[in-house]
């Protein structure tokens, strides 16, 4: 039977929707094999992916094959019995959706994200959400985040959802993309996807007045075609971001400004935890590395777990 190249929209664990090169929309399952032929991942396909569908009736199909991938982002899995799961693949670029209230997004988590899109080569853009909400303290600590993270060299946002100038802005970045949009559930994923094109209709949800954090409305990552060219993936609020397949020793490697100034230190093999002459922690010292930047890498360094908790 003829295979048909085709584009996973979504992905529920069992069935997944594919849009054909025809712009047909089928609903197709897994070929046995492909579900455990040695891929250590809850989702050995995932949102992005182009795949060889066998198209059968009732527009149903059978995924034969995953056609190789040119990047995709990883974390560490819920679920204990597997090593990993795929957010995304194929992906032009990510935003990290960012609060500072409602609920709080704390540097280790940024930082996190940004090594492992590193690792895979995908750019990432800070969008800082709700600053609607800010008080002065949290304005503040805004500006503070902003000098870090542009200094480094990612393109940083703020915005409110609730506003459409801030919104046209966002629309900017993602045209002509395919773009993941991650973060905490309750930073506003769907609330600004909604925003961006008014054709969708996402599910949002309130912040939980005890834990100060968002509600899972984003059960499946899912792509949605944008009306103004491009893509765009919302997927699930993620509580901590595991990293996956990062060594240690290549850890420096993710954080550009350490990596940076890490040629010249004395030893090669450098760690710049406790070494002497190391141009790192001097770097820190003159204020040329930020400390709380330096300080994550420290405590992912340090937890020998690294790659393999949230």
């Amino acid at each position: 039977m003829e295979l048909n190249k085709g584009l996973v929209l979504k992905s529920t664990g069992s069935f997944y929707q594919v849009v054909l090169e025809n712009n047909r929309k089928i609903t197709a399952t897994l070929k046995g094999k492909l579900r455990t032929k040695g891929i250590r991942t809850t989702n050995p396909v995932a949102v992005g992916d182009y795949v060889q569908v066998e198209v059968g009736e009732n527009d149903t199909g059978v995924i034969k094959s995953v056609i190789e991938r040119k990047n995709y982002i990883i974390r560490k899995a819920t679920n204990l019995s597997k090593e990993s799961h795929i957010l995304a693949a194929n992906i032009d670029q990510a935003l990290l959706l960012i609060t500072l209230t409602s609920p709080v997004t704390t540097t280790m988590f940024i930082d996190r994200f940004l090594v492992s899109a590193e690792a895979y080569r995908i750019p990432v853009i800070l969008i800082f959400n709700k600053i609607d909400l800010h008080s002065n303290d949290e304005e503040k600590y805004l500006q503070e985040l902003r000098t870090i993270y542009e200094k480094v060299g990612y393109p940083c946002y703020a915005i409110s959802a609730h506003n459409e100038a801030d919104v046209a802005t966002v629309r900017e970045l993602l045209k002509n993309k395919v773009s993941m949009v991650a973060g905490h559930s309750g930073v506003g994923k769907s609330t600004l996807i909604n925003a961006v094109d008014s054709r969708f209709d996402l599910k949002t949800g309130k912040i939980s007045t005890s834990h100060n954090s968002g509600k899972h409305t984003t059960t499946f990552a899912e792509m949605f075609e944008l009306a103004f060219e491009g893509y765009i993936i919302d997927t699930p609020g993620i509580r901590g971001f595991g990293l996956v397949d990062i060594d240690r020793e290549e850890l420096a490697h993710f954080f550009k400004e350490i990596f940076k100034y890490s040629h010249g230190c004395k030893y090669n093999n450098c760690k710049h935890v406790y070494e002497p002459e190391c141009a790192v922690r001097e770097a820190v010292q003159d204020g040329l590395i930020s400390e709380s930047r330096y300080e994550n890498y420290l405590r992912l360094f340090l937890d020998e777990d690294t790659k393999h908790r949230q």
